[in-house]
């Protein structure tokens, strides 16, 4: 068995690039292998700044042999059908074929045996497919070639079995050296295989796996943050990129000059973390530190006092911008910039960001009677001031502050603490794990800002398809379902969708069975909640939904689904045969069978005890109420014929079965329910 060792070595590729360049490469190559009938026990891919790299081991040194046998023409064909069959053997002739008799015919058979190939040889093929094969977000191209790829390509190291497979990339021609990091140990690198490769290179000053340069950045920081007595503030994503920009991490930690503090902390992260990839640091309490975490991709002799120096240097013109901004910012308030989102475009077909405010600010305010503690006047001069900080020198510059610094400049403006905070929180919850506003103002206005993206664009029919959703509309009404579910609102939605009501409920549906799925919540049972139709309070629906999963998880109500099913099924055979419904009560003076009574009485005492739970929102009590159906409905099926020979027994009979589907499907659609 032996290993392929593969390198491509670049201008520096894109941190987020990375990882999926490395795994598509892999999944490529392998691919390759067993398409050829190549099989192998490990692969493993890698990605620093300037390479991917790939290793393949326990691959055979040759392709294995393949016998196949190929059936021809019958004998006695005609001459042009043998030469057809003859030609696609490679040279064999018709003394090389066997005849055999298969069902009173007599056909050609040809058994065609090729030696495996050496697997050099295929993978030299397979390789500069999978190379070439791979997309990358955005590319370059060459001008005297036909290649494209995410940066300049430097070098091709290509191993299999430690000598050199002749590939070629472009203009490079496959060899048995690298080069180690750009700065501290440029010189040419010469290897037998992968472990030699991963050691060298090492010792050259790059760490290839990802993970590793992940963990010592992680590991590093932290000691260096809890030396002075802070801690360093999560950022997995910034982690991420990071280690995507470094082959040989060295961290350090520098200072925040005190001039810049007085900023909000919510500036100063986003301003390092955006432009400079500085890790923020906390104090005991939480509050952000005058420290920051930087990695660099090189060492230093004097232990990186300069380096440090030269980013604090860099950091202070950085938040010198954001000062100005926010210095300047107060200079205005934040109500006297409302105008200026007239000059704003939300939507082509749906006006300005002004005209999108001024319906907020109406929905806000009717919201409020829905949601307990929300004052109307507050909610509504939320919503007007909710989009004013687009127009602010901060926003242009740090777009991701949106909201947040809103609140900033209305408290500073002197609004109450209520409408500042409904300002940051209006566009959350913007996906499953970020925090939902709880605080009525807050709840009001994301629910407006909401509401209303979801009515204008299903109104010009610009509606989510397939995959493509540009409005994020999916996120959007599934930010309603947590606001309303979280915060516990009896909220009817119908009035608020206004002419979007039916899609709009239809599309809630969908994004409802998303949001219970990881809760374990049946999708039919909504379905057959949904089904019953005029159902816009989700609170209620969901306690409804509830109810019916634990029914139908008990016995009563598997036992009653059944019996549902083929009451349904007698009805519509019957209904369709007959080319009438069996609706209206049942003849008691027609009754035969004490089972029959007993099922009637059953019906009526259900459908009483139904409505009045129903009517009271007991659905765990309605659900009781069916349950009581199972033995009368059981008893029935056991001893009563439906289709009797007697006109109007038969009837009467069909009534009772039309009896049972009425009292389930009165709690919920139970002909959507599976299983």
């Amino acid at each position: 068995m032996a290993e392929l060792l593969l390198e491509l070595l670049s201008e520096e590729i894109p941190a987020r690039m990375q990882t999926r360049a490395a795994d598509d490469l892999k999944r490529l190559v392998c691919d390759g292998l067993k398409k050829a009938g190549l099989d192998f026990t490990k692969a493993e891919a890698f990605a620093t700044p300037r390479r991917l790299a790939l290793v393949v081991d326990g691959i055979p040194e040759r392709t294995p042999d393949i016998r196949e046998e190929k059936r021809g023409p019958q004998v006695g064909a005609p001459e042009q059908a043998l030469k057809g069959f003859l030609g696609s053997l490679g040279g064999m002739s018709i003394d090389d074929c066997e005849q055999r008799e298969i069902k009173g015919k007599t056909y050609y058979f040809a058994v065609v045996e090729k030696a495996g190939a050496a697997t050099v040889e295929v993978v030299a093929d397979i390789l500069p497919s999978a190379m070439a094969a791979l997309a990358w977000p955005k590319s370059m191209r060459w001008a005297d070639l036909d290649l494209k790829w995410v940066r300049p390509v430097h070098n091709l190291l290509c191993l299999f079995d430690g000598g050199v497979v002749p590939i070629t990339f472009g203009p490079l021609s496959a060899g048995e050296t690298t080069v180690g990091h750009r700065f501290l140990a440029p010189e040419t690198i010469t290897v037998k295989n992968f472990v030699d490769y991963k050691t060298k290179l090492g010792q050259a000053k790059v760490m290839l796996d990802p993970a590793g340069r992940r963990a010592i950045i992680s590991a590093t920081a932290k000691v260096l943050a809890e030396a002075e007595g802070l801690t360093v503030r999560d950022d997995p994503g910034l982690l991420d990129e990071v280690t995507g920009l470094v082959e040989w991490p060295v961290v350090l930690i520098g200072g925040i000059d005190d001039a810049f503090m007085e900023v909000p902390p919510e500036v100063l992260i986003t301003s390092m973390r955006s432009h400079q990839k500085y890790f923020s640091c906390l104090d005991a309490d939480g509050n952000l530190a005058n420290r920051f975490i930087v990695v660099a991709n090189t060492e230093a002799t004097d232990g990186g006092v300069q380096i440090v120096a030269g980013n604090e240097r860099v950091l202070r013109a950085r938040l010198s911008d954001a000062k100005f901004f926010w210095d300047q910012d107060r200079k205005q308030t934040l109500a006297s910039r409302a105008p200026a989102l007239a000059d704003r475009v939300f939507h082509a077909k749906l006006g300005s960001v002004a005209d999108k405010v001024v319906r907020m600010r109406s929905l806000a305010a009717n919201l409020a009677a829905f949601v307990p503690g929300a004052d109307a006047g507050q909610a509504e001069t939320a919503a007007g001031l909710a989009k004013c900080d687009l127009s602010t020198g901060m926003v242009g510059e740090f777009p991701d502050l949106q909201g947040v610094i809103g609140r900033y400049y209305a408290l500073n403006d002197g609004e109450p603490a209520a409408v500042a905070d409904a300002i940051a929180e209006h566009y959350a919850p913007q996906g499953p794990n970020d925090a939902c506003p709880s605080a009525p103002v807050s709840v009001c206005v994301a629910l407006a800002d909401k509401i209303d993206s979801l009515v204008g664009f299903f109104s010009i029919d610009e509606k989510p398809t397939g995959s493509k959703d540009p409005f994020a509309l999916r996120r959007a009404a599934l930010g309603v379902i947590r606001l309303i579910l979280e915060n516990d609102l009896r909220l009817p939605l119908a009035p608020m969708f206004e002419d979007s009501a039916d899609d709009l409920l239809a599309f809630f549906a969908d994004r409802l069975k998303v949001h219970l799925k990881q809760r374990g919540v049946r999708h039919d049972a909504i379905d057959a909640v949904f089904g019953l139709g005029g159902e816009d309070d989700l609170v209620r629906l969901l306690a409804r939904v509830d109810a019916l999963s634990d029914f139908l998880a008990s016995d009563e109500g598997g036992d009653l689904l059944i019996a549902y099913r083929r009451a349904a099924n007698i009805l519509k055979i019957e209904e369709k045969k007959d080319g009438r419904g069996y609706d209206g009560e049942a003849d008691e003076s027609l009754f035969e069978q004490h089972e029959e009574t007993a099922l009637a009485a059953g019906l009526a005492t259900a459908g009483t005890a139904i409505a009045k739970t129903l009517a009271d929102e007991d659905f765990a009590g309605a659900m009781k109420a069916l349950a009581g159906l199972r033995a009368p409905v059981d008893a029935f099926f056991d001893a009563v014929t439906v289709n009797c020979d007697d006109p109007a027994l038969r009837e009467n009979r069909l009534k009772l079965l039309n009896g049972i589907r009425s009292a389930l499907d009165g709690v919920a659609d139970f002909s959507r329910i599976e299983g």
